[in-house]
Parts: C-alpha cells; sequence; structure tokens
C-alpha cells in the first residue's frame, strides 16, 4: 500500500462539524452546507460496519450521499467515519469505501454505548491496545488516503492515555481529535482540553480540540490554550450551526454581544428548519421522520431564550405538535 499524501484536507485553524450519530446523517449534512457553508469541514454519523460479512458500494455511497459524491467541493470537505471493531472484515469493507472515491476515513474510538463497547467497539478499544494497534495497522495498511481517529482520553481512566497518543503516532495515523473525557465521564463535568495541549507537544500530526466548546470564545480559547491545529464542535455546533460564521465576524473584530447573538438565533431558526425539512423531504423522508429529529433539535437550539420568553412558549408549544406542518408553522412566527 503506497498512501498517497500526508496532506491534512483542512487548513490550520479551521473549524470542523463533528461527527454525531443521529444527528450528521446526509439531510442534516447537506442542509448544514447549504446554509452554513462557513464550516471548514464536515463529517458523516459513523457507519458501523458488520461484525459478519461487508457491505455493498451502494450501502457505502447511500451513507455518505450520491450528492456529496458528485459534488468535489462537498465531497474534499467530508470526513467518512466508521465503527468498527476486531472481528470486522475491516480491508474488504474499506475497499468499499476507497472504490466510490472517499479520501478521508476516520475511526471512531470515542463511543460510550455500552452495546458497541460489549462488542469491543468504540471507547473499549481504548483499554486494550494490543487490540488498538492491530485495527489501526490493518487500516492503515489498506486505506492510502487520510486516515484520522477520534478518541476519548481513556476508557475507564485517563492512565493510558499517553501510550494511546504514542501508539496512534507510531500507527502512521494522520491526525488526532481528542475529547476531553473519560468513557466512564459520558458527558458529566467539563472536558478537560489540556490532554490536547499535553497530545499537541508529544505528537508528530495534528491535534484536534473537541469537547464542550460551545461560545466564540471557547473556540479563542481552544485554540490559544491548547496550540491545537483545528477545533471540532459537537454539541455546541448542534446548538449553534451557524457558529462559524458568527467566528469568522469575531475574528474580524465585529462587536457581538449577547443581545447580537440572541437577535441572530431567531432570525436564523424559521430558516434552519425550514431548508432542513426541504432536504429531508427530498431523502423521502416521513413526516414523523423530521418531525421527531426537529423536536430532537429543539432542545439545542432553544436553550439560550430565558424562560417565560415567547421564543421558549414557541419551544414549548412545539414540542407538543403531533404535526410537521404545525411545528413549521409555529416556527415560522419567531
Amino acid at each position: 500500500m503506497n498512501k498517497q499524501s500526508k496532506t491534512i484536507p483542512f487548513k490550520k485553524n479551521s473549524l470542523l462539524f463533528a461527527p454525531m450519530e443521529g444527528v450528521t446523517d446526509l439531510g442534516y449534512r447537506l442542509a448544514i452546507m447549504d446554509l452554513f457553508p462557513e464550516w471548514d469541514y464536515y463529517s458523516t454519523d459513523f457507519l458501523r460496519l458488520p461484525t459478519h460479512g461487508t457491505f455493498s458500494n451502494k450501502k457505502v455511497i447511500e451513507h455518505i450521499g450520491q450528492e456529496v459524491l458528485l459534488d468535489k467541493n462537498k465531497l474534499n470537505r467530508t470526513c467518512f467515519q466508521i465503527l468498527a471493531n476486531p472481528q470486522v472484515d475491516l480491508e474488504t469493507n474499506i475497499q468499499s469505501i476507497i472504490d466510490i472515491g472517499i479520501t478521508h476515513l476516520d475511526l471512531n474510538l470515542g463511543c460510550p454505548s455500552p452495546k458497541v463497547n460489549r462488542h469491543q467497539g468504540g471507547a473499549y478499544l481504548l483499554s486494550e491496545l494490543a487490540l488498538l494497534k492491530e485495527m489501526l495497522c490493518r487500516i492503515r495498511k489498506v486505506f492510502p488516503y487520510h486516515f484520522s481517529v477520534k478518541i476519548r482520553v481513556g476508557f475507564k481512566d485517563d492512565s493510558l492515555f499517553d501510550e494511546i497518543v504514542t501508539l496512534i503516532n507510531e500507527c502512521d495515523v494522520d491526525s488526532l481529535t481528542i475529547h476531553g473525557r473519560t468513557r466512564e465521564q459520558l458527558y458529566k463535568g467539563i472536558a478537560d482540553w489540556s490532554y490536547t495541549k499535553k497530545a499537541v507537544s508529544s505528537s508528530k500530526i495534528p491535534i484536534i480540540c473537541n469537547g464542550d466548546i460551545w461560545s466564540l470564545e471557547d473556540i479563542d480559547r481552544a485554540f490559544k490554550n491548547t496550540n491545537c491545529h483545528s477545533v471540532m464542535l459537537g454539541r455546541g455546533a448542534l446548538k449553534t450551526p451557524w457558529i462559524a460564521g458568527l467566528y469568522q465576524e469575531y475574528c474580524q473584530g465585529e462587536l457581538i454581544n449577547d443581545s447580537y447573538l440572541d437577535q441572530y438565533r431567531k432570525n436564523m431558526i424559521p430558516d434552519y428548519f425550514s431548508v432542513l425539512e426541504e432536504k429531508y423531504l427530498q431523502l423521502n423522508k416521513s413526516h414523523e421522520f423530521i418531525l421527531g429529529r426537529f423536536k430532537q433539535f429543539c432542545r439545542y437550539i432553544f436553550e439560550d431564550f430565558d424562560e417565560g420568553s415567547i421564543e421558549r412558549d414557541i419551544h414549548s408549544r412545539a414540542l407538543k405538535t403531533q404535526s410537521l406542518s404545525l411545528f413549521t408553522e409555529l416556527i415560522s412566527n419567531l
């Protein structure tokens, strides 16, 4: 296997939209790409490779999206994430990914799902370094393009963190994203970016900071405090999907106070849900599916509005409706 290039597919100081299960499916990604092109990079939600057998090229194409594959700009800004365990036929499945033209593959080593971990996938591999090394080497041997991994700082604790980072570097992985919590912590407490800073100082590869990056100031602090290559937002991106554009204004010295942010959010919400609905309908998703997703996203999108405000009243009523058309009508009243 000859590696094609070690060049990272996004520039330094990029903002990356994180892979999120049940969120960054094709419809969601297409909407975000159209609405908020200021993001430097996007990612699929993970594709869980089958423990037995392989996926067809058609399955892989459906996951990333034919629309993405046919648009070079979208494809070159999209990471394809997989979830796998040591029993998977990695070689054949990854060949299917190569065959359709994907040039950035990411291995999920952070998923905290008990079911996934019981089957030796996700964050579990951070506790078994021999298995982890085997997986990384197998993928690296087959995949000639940009290969990255996304980790937590450990499984039960952080005692193996230094060894994990060293191993990832030694296995010729091209970049590393670090979420500053262990698997045991789930999303409790505050993500510790000091692990990212530590990895930056000891690594030969680009390190990306992830975890509890919610605001413009958080993005700025993550860059300055860790010296990371780039920053990845997950729940922060789900809460404020237009934050990449706001960050450009912030870096240009624009005055962005709480009042400005509230009005910006209020103005963006109707378009956000409108374009999401359009993309999901184009993909033949049912009204029930779309309404379910919208209620899921509401939890984050409306969080910053004050209790008792008109916006929170609309939020409350939208969560109770059983009709997609009524939901969109309520949102349009913002």
